[in-house]
């Protein structure tokens, strides 16, 4: 019988918590079509304003995943626990390092490592970085 510690899984766990949002209808937008409502889903978003979500940009907090987008403009965000968000053009990924936005040539939703240099990131900055072996789906820890 093989030994289940040889199983190592840095994949998403049970323990994750989920909020309902409303979205700013110009970065998230709903679409009947597309697999749970909307192209945005599986990117990182952060608040634009009380309860309404929108894609993160550059430098900014990551508050969370986009899950699902509803047609009364409503979004399923995972806000904590392990997930999988991807990283932005060129992204500087370490294990361990925390995160913040970043930007994918100009498309909002991505992440990277924050910069410890600017002061402005250092206060937004969230989370850490499990793996980043694959780019488009780094495990970050929320």
């Amino acid at each position: 019988m093989a030994d289940p510690r040889n199983n190592v899984s840095t994949g998403e766990r049970a323990n994750q918590v989920r909020d309902t949002c409303k979205i700013d209808d110009s970065t998230i937008t709903y679409s009947a079509t597309e697999t749970n409502g909307s192209a945005q889903v599986g990117l990182a978003v952060n608040f634009s304003a009380a309860n309404t979500v929108q894609l993160v940009s550059d430098g900014e907090a990551v508050i969370g995943k986009l899950i699902e987008v509803t047609a009364d403009d409503k979004a399923v965000v995972q806000i904590s626990g392990r997930m999988t968000l991807p990283g932005g053009t060129a992204a500087t990924l370490t294990l361990g390092k925390q995160i913040v936005g970043d930007l994918l040539v100009a498309a909002k939703g991505y992440i990277r490592e924050v910069n410890t240099a600017t002061a402005a990131e250092l206060g937004v900055c969230r989370g850490f970085i499990i793996d980043a072996g694959t780019t488009t789906d780094v495990v970050v820890e929320l």
